[in-house]
């Protein structure tokens, strides 16, 4: 298979895994109804659903780590494959105790999927990888909207048929990794540099604060995000009299925006040669969509149906230039370690923003709630670290694009 088709299959293939992965951490919310019909309260079946999301965050860093050190390609279909096998196991669990380890354990290994990427830096050159990592992040909407299609429908007679489908997704997109993901092939060095010199450098890239920045910057971009994704429903129902039938269907079509506004942000990133530049742009394009969300929840102006479905496209769409951006600072040797500290900080702060926003909308309502929101993407904003970026993508340039290192 020559080189070409190869890296484009890898990337239908990360594309696979990242699809069954979101279906289950984040799509297990579709099944609530089916819990409770099976005699679970809400507060037990919300705890069910949150089950995945903590083993995610357990094992980011470790399964980046395995990644490092073996490959892609092992990490991939070894975790798919056991959350697969741990959830078809999960069919015969007794008792909500049961339920929920299996829940954490499937989560657990279908986070591996989430601590990769490396594959992305190896295959694609510099000027494509933005557009490569969107389309490959893409795929969360693609299983939010693929749970919404399929598993409340699936759980009609009970959860074990959902169970058994996510099941097959993982199972299916392991065997896809095994087969088909290769590493890629040694770049051969550049005029005038030792095969000794191309060894990816084993320092660490966190000393610096780099990273660091990135890191807390993609931290607080996830709050907005979520605050959109969790709220939205609810805003339009309570604050502005939609039926949650009309709403929802509103809000479906915007999986579909903010998977072509990753697309969009890879592309603009790959034309202009920077990641953070945008990320700092749709930052503040975020935080000021906050602050005109929250004026017109505070007038009661309609203006706050369109700021919000502007807020739904654009508050996702730095996801892939982040993960690019760690990819590329920290190094084939540490790429793994990084998007797995990366992803532990993003979705430790995605689990705690729906309880404490609750809290807040409780107590001071839908419009300072969103006001303190919008300073979030601010602060985020300011910590990009836009000016130390053509610093490192000289220096990365040599260790991982030597096509690129001389331009």
């Amino acid at each position: 298979m020559g080189s070409e088709r190869r890296r484009w299959l890898i990337l239908v293939v990360g594309m696979l895994a990242m699809t069954a992965g979101s279906t289950f951490q984040y799509g297990l919310a579709y099944l609530i109804p089916a819990f409770r019909d099976e005699g679970l309260s809400l507060q037990q079946a919300g705890i069910l659903v949150a089950c995945p999301t903590v083993g995610v965050v357990l094992t980011l860093i470790a399964w980046g780590a395995a990644a490092d050190r073996w490959s892609e390609r092992v990490v991939l279909s070894t975790g798919l494959g056991l959350a697969g096998l741990v959830l078809l196991a999960a069919r015969w669990a007794h008792g909500t105790v049961s339920l929920a380890i299996c829940l954490a354990l499937a989560g657990a290994a279908g986070g591996s999927v989430l601590a990769t990427g490396r594959l992305i830096l190896g295959w694609f050159a510099r000027h494509e990888r933005a557009l490569a990592m969107g389309i490959r992040q893409s795929a969360q909407p693609m299983g939010l909207a693929l749970a919404a299609a399929t598993l409340p429908a699936l759980a009609a007679g009970g959860t074990g048929v959902p169970l058994l489908f996510l099941a097959a997704l993982f199972l299916a997109a392991a065997t896809a990794a095994f087969v088909f993901v290769r590493d890629p092939a040694p770049q051969p060095p550049t005029a005038g540099q030792k095969a000794s010199d191309r060894k990816p450098a084993s320092t660490s890239p966190y000393r610096t604060p780099r990273l660091w920045r990135i890191h807390s910057a993609s931290a607080l971009l996830v709050i907005p995000q979520f605050t959109v994704t969790t709220f939205a429903l609810v805003f339009l129902t309570d604050a502005r009299g939609w039926t949650a039938l009309d709403a929802g269907y509103l809000l479906a079509g915007t999986q579909a925006g903010g998977a072509l506004g990753r697309l969009g942000a890879g592309y603009w990133s790959d034309r202009t040669g920077s990641r953070l530049k945008p990320v700092r742009i749709i930052a503040i394009s975020t935080g000021v969509g906050m602050l005109a969300l929250a004026a017109a929840a505070a007038a009661g102006s309609s203006v706050a149906v369109p700021v919000l479905l502007f807020l739904a496209v654009v508050a996702v769409s730095s996801n892939g230039l982040s993960f690019t951006a760690v990819a590329e600072y920290a190094g084939s040797a540490w790429a793994g370690r990084a998007l797995g500290i990366q992803t532990t900080s993003q979705n430790a702060l995605a689990a705690a923003t729906p309880p404490v926003l609750a809290l807040a909308i409780g107590a001071a309502g839908f419009a300072p709630s969103f006001a303190v929101v919008a300073a979030l993407p601010l602060v985020a904003a300011i910590l990009v670290p836009v000016t130390a970026e053509r610093t490192a993508i000289v220096a990365q340039a040599g260790e991982t694009d030597p096509a690129t290192a001389g331009r």
